[in-house]
């Protein structure tokens, strides 16, 4: 999950590197550092905590070279330390990584016996002996190639060195890995956006490519050391919605800009002349699919846990919900007649790429449902349905959350109607009812007002918990994670009426729970299980779009979201739960962009 930086250049790449990091951030901040090549030596700084950190060095202490690696850090392999952040460097060789090195320990006593002395307590160290000790008897191209072949696990790597001190090296296998080009320069970096205020001509290397950067050229080699060609992409300029603006952090940013994430997405997919939903070239007839599998991490999963209940409620279609992390580890029974849906965000998430990997060698129907339209994932998968929300740079989800949906909600919607499951009339009144949504979405935003005041309750507890059934349940589950991520306050979610078979026990006096009740079929069960939270003297706070059928008494607080078809009710649901987490969070002074121990991509397993 970290993110890496390189640049070959003619001039001192010092500031460039250090603005690239900053951009990088959301990958790890646990520690930060910068290696360049200085009157034929690697200058090597590095240093605990942010990238600002190391700008204040780099300040007292500038380093001029043309050629450059950099490094964030979050922490697999060693503990948060100087002495184990990035880079790693001999005389010889500077190495950035991004991965884990699963044979690291077996790597580093053969490297031991031969003199080797290891200063950290990181797998990325073997890295930089490997090559020093492979350097003593090979060309540069051979050395490196000896040292990834030693290697097991998952890596993108850059690398530069005191002999070849004008070139770059960039490897990838697993992790992700992307090259930018520019006048008299050249760029490597974890992905896109962190050279996108450098150059918009991106190319990004498959697993096993080797890429050699120097100020003029660049030249990829696959994974049998044969030169080739690669596909250079010219990137959309979205710098705008990359920027604060005028808002405080990017989260708040991204909340409240989601009905506009919601009106982009709907008008990419809902064509408004023909009253019709544009999906073409889907990879398996959806007459033909006999299960649909939705894959995911986190906040993706909760997204694939909602959907669920709505190809449940609009298709006969058998589905599975599957966490990324676990499905390869399982005995999957691949089907030709089934569908294989990944979602990610960031569409670099390792946990969900292995499962993608893992029903492409079974030649299985794969769609992925990316933010990130050049990823991995993308790539990989045989069709791809982007949410467009824009660059989400805030590490806790939110407004990916919401076009994850929205996505998955159109898709349901279309393969209804492609099946005859749904009646032309109803197909047409669904359409009706989301092109509402963003106005709904924009109006839900109007209670952060009230969230404020509900948030100062959260301060002195010791946990909460979030309570709702069908579709409201995968929303308690979002919610509870947000609070989680932001706050660092324990918080469960649970199927309502679950609190009877254990998690009543967790109900104490003032504890704050959530609950979830739109007026839908489960809506009385649901406030009967209120009632039973309210009776062991838990803090309730009700969010509904019902208000006269509910006995307020002993509800701590009444939330009421605008009315709107029964399957929409998740999206507006989201919104006053993420606007929790984001008060509560700020209230007790958090980072809110940049979450301890968290990182936006996590590109290792």
């Amino acid at each position: 999950m970290c993110g890496i930086i390189g640049i070959a250049s003619n001039k001192s790449v010092a500031s460039n590197i250090i603005q690239s990091l900053k951009k990088l951030e959301y990958r790890g901040y646990d520690s930060a550092g910068i290696a360049t090549i200085v009157n034929g030596d690697i200058d090597e700084k590095k240093c605990i905590g942010r990238v600002d950190n190391l700008e204040k060095i780099l300040f007292k202490n500038p380093s001029n070279g043309p050629l450059g690696i950099g490094h964030v850090r979050w922490a697999t392999h060693g503990i948060p330390n100087q002495a184990n952040a990035h880079p790693h460097s001999s005389e010889e060789v500077s190495v950035v990584h991004n991965g884990i090195i699963e044979n690291s320990s077996e790597l580093k006593k053969n490297l031991e016996k031969k003199g080797y002395k290891f200063k950290s307590q990181t797998d990325t160290e073997v890295i930089t002996f490997l090559l020093t000790d492979f350097l003593k008897k090979f060309d540069l191209i051979n050395a490196i190639n000896k040292t990834l072949e030693k290697l097991n696990g998952s890596f993108a790597l850059g690398i530069i060195f005191k002999k070849y001190n004008n070139v770059v090296v960039g490897a990838r296998r697993g992790s992700p890995l992307a090259v930018g080009y520019g006048p008299e320069e050249n760029y490597l970096g974890s992905d896109s956006y962190a050279l996108k205020s450098m150059t918009n001509k991106i190319t990004y290397l498959d697993d096993g490519d080797l890429c050699v950067l120097t100020s003029g050229k660049v030249e990829f080699y696959n994974s049998k050391n044969v030169k080739i060609n690669k596909e250079i992409l010219t990137l959309s300029n979205d710098k705008h919605t990359a920027e604060k603006g005028d808002y405080k952090d990017f989260m708040s940013k991204e909340i409240n800009e989601q009905h506009i994430t919601a009106k982009t997405c709907i008008k990419e997919y809902v064509d408004q002349l023909r009253q019709d939903i544009n999906l073409y070239n889907f990879p398996i007839k959806p007459e033909a699919i006999n299960k649909i599998v939705l894959i995911g991490c986190g906040t993706a999963y909760h997204s694939c846990v909602t959907a669920k209940y709505w190809f449940e409620e609009l298709t006969n279609i058998a589905i599975e919900v599957d966490i990324a992390s676990e499905f390869r580890y399982r005995k999957v029974i691949f089907n030709s007649n089934n569908l294989y849906i990944f979602v990610s965000q960031s569409g670099e998430t390792a946990d969900t790429l292995a499962a993608l990997d893992l029903c492409k060698k079974n030649k299985a129907k794969t769609c992925s449902i990316v933010n990130v339209v050049e990823s991995s994932i993308a790539r990989t998968s045989e069709f791809v349905l982007p949410i467009h929300a824009g660059p989400e740079i805030g590490v806790a989800s939110t407004k990916a959350f919401i076009g994850q949906m929205l996505v998955l909600y159109i898709l349901a919607i279309k393969i209804s109607e492609v099946r005859k499951e749904i009646s032309k009339s109803n197909y047409t009144n669904k359409i009706n009812e989301l092109k509402k949504l963003p106005d709904l979405i924009q109006n839900t935003l109007n209670c952060q007002d009230k969230i404020q005041i509900i948030a100062k309750d959260f301060l002195q507890a010791r946990g909460a918990m979030f309570l709702g059934r069908g579709l409201s349940f995968p929303i308690a589950l979002e919610g509870a994670l947000k609070l989680k991520e932001l706050s660092y306050l324990h918080a469960e979610g649970y199927p309502a009426g679950e609190m009877k078979h254990g998690p009543l026990a967790l109900i104490e006096e003032g504890l704050p729970v959530v609950i979830l009740a739109p007026k839908d079929k489960y809506f009385e069960k649901t406030i009967s299980n209120m009632q039973e939270v309210i009776a062991r003297g838990g803090k309730v706070i009700l969010i509904s779009n019902e208000s006269n059928n509910i006995i307020s008494e002993n509800v701590r607080f009444t939330l009421k979201i605008p009315v709107t078809d029964d399957l929409l009710t998740p999206f507006l649901m989201t919104i006053p739960l993420q606007l929790l987490a984001y008060h509560v969070a700020s209230l007790k002074n958090c980072d809110i962009d940049k979450p301890r121990n968290l990182a936006k991509s996590v590109t290792v397993e």
